[in-house]
């Protein structure tokens, strides 16, 4: 069992505005690492979950590895820690999405059936109270043969969202795995690097963040993560 709440209070402290004037700015923050198993699903989740506790308006955690379903599988199974799922609801607060699914699929109607119904929202009660905890799902089930999601280059869905969240917490796939975080470096505040600290290559990390800087984003950082690959969660203190 690990407990990370000093971990994610500095790492809140580090991302929060410098203006108080400003602290309850929306965010919208990524997290990823240079190769698989460094812990992001986690570093990420954790970080959504303290933010939750903390935050003046909802925070939203959100996967760009659309097919993973890692973080809503995650919070359903230890709902003793980060609180039960509510009833699913849209995702998309004006019909926006990230992704694209191509090729598209046709309602009855006859016209396309639009990516957002691919997305689901799922409050979550989280233990601390707050004003509110999101996480999303993909209905990869809803794919239909040959169909495939892809991530779109473009702020629409962020800033559609930015105006219901304080934080948006992605939990983007490694580098060496998808090109997803070098997709939405542009369009997110910040990008914070995840590093395995008794197998990170810190090397390999360096690249990434060069990458993401040439892509036109910016990082914020390391989060070095002590946490074993396979710990189980535990429940924080006061987070």
């Amino acid at each position: 069992m690990v407990d990370l709440t000093m971990e994610m209070a500095q790492l809140w402290a580090s991302l929060r505005p410098a203006s108080p004037v400003h602290a309850s700015a929306p965010q919208v923050i990524q997290f990823v690492a240079a190769t698989r198993g460094e812990g992001t699903s986690t570093i990420a989740r954790e970080f959504a979950r303290f933010a939750a506790a903390r935050a003046r308006r909802p925070v939203w955690l959100i996967e760009s590895d659309l097919t993973a379903g890692v973080q809503h599988r995650e919070i359903s199974e230890h709902a003793h820690i980060y609180g039960p799922l509510g009833r699913q609801t849209a995702a998309s607060p004006d019909g926006s999405c990230f992704f694209t699914v191509e090729p598209p699929a046709l309602a009855p109607d006859g016209r396309p059936w639009p990516a957002m119904r691919y997305l689901m929202a799922f409050p979550v009660a989280h233990p601390m109270g707050g004003p509110g905890f999101w996480v999303t799902r993909f209905r990869r089930e809803a794919l239909r043969p040959g169909q495939a999601a892809q991530l779109l280059p473009t702020a629409d869905y962020w800033n559609a969202l930015r105006r219901h969240a304080e934080r948006i917490v992605i939990d983007s796939p490694s580098a060496d795995h998808s090109i997803a975080a070098r997709t939405l470096a542009p369009v997110v505040d910040t990008s914070v690097l995840v590093v395995a600290a008794d197998r990170g290559d810190p090397t390999a990390a360096s690249q990434l963040k060069s990458a993401l800087i040439e892509a036109g984003g910016k990082c914020a950082g390391v989060m070095l993560n002590r946490t074993p690959a396979d710990a189980a969660p535990q429940r924080g203190r006061g987070g």
